[in-house]
């Protein structure tokens, strides 16, 4: 067992209610942030074109959709393009219009999925606001593989599904306000990681 250096992907999702929260969870991050951070939000096809400007303004991290086979640097937030799942690959984000997953693309599930695959126990998971379950089996993959994952409050969120479902489906997921994810994210990606745990899903403290 060794010491690596901090969780250096975060993973989020949102849904139905979801926009909200994660421009609050956006507003938190430090522009130093060492960690990438991906997220989705379910919206139609055509949808979606407006939000990587929303979140620019948010926070002080550059936001923008990503590019198939782009490198992936701390301290920006890559986007779902509309219409395609956000894949991590390695340390590039890749992007791809595979089947809809929960009858979703882009999907939370493809996202933590391949994030849990490449990138381990270096991997935050969040789930924000939204119906249904997407996102639960890949909150599942990335606490086996030794990353964390924390929701938003199911008792804040306009619709609790997704996070009901994350919970539901890993043992050490924490439920926090969205204002105080932020907190949560930068902390773990502080790290030290510990690695070699399969199965650990939280290695830092709860922050209140």
């Amino acid at each position: 067992m060794g010491k690596a250096p901090g969780r250096d992907v975060v993973v989020m999702a949102a849904s139905a209610g979801g926009i909200e929260a994660l421009r609050a969870v956006v507003a938190g991050l430090p522009a130093g942030l060492p960690a990438a951070v991906l997220a989705v939000l379910h919206l139609p096809p055509s949808g979606g074109r407006a939000l990587p400007g929303i979140l620019a303004r948010a926070g002080a991290l550059p936001a923008a959709p990503a590019g198939d086979v782009e490198e992936l640097r701390p301290g920006r937030i890559y986007l779902a393009p509309p219409d395609h799942h956000l894949l991590v690959d390695g340390g590039t984000a890749r992007v791809s219009r595979g089947p809809r997953e929960h009858g979703h693309r882009p999907s939370a599930d493809a996202l933590f999925q391949s994030a849990a695959l490449t990138a381990g126990p270096h991997v935050v998971a969040v789930v924000l606001s939204g119906a249904l379950r997407d996102g639960a089996a890949g909150c599942a993959a990335v606490e086996r593989r030794g990353g964390v994952v924390a929701v938003q409050d199911p008792a804040e969120c306009a619709y609790d599904g997704m996070p009901r479902a994350a919970l539901a489906a890993t043992e050490g997921a924490v439920a926090l306000r969205a204002a105080d994810l932020a907190a949560f994210i930068v902390d773990q990606s502080g790290g030290p990681v510990e690695i070699g745990v399969p199965g650990r899903s939280r290695d830092a403290g709860t922050i209140s």
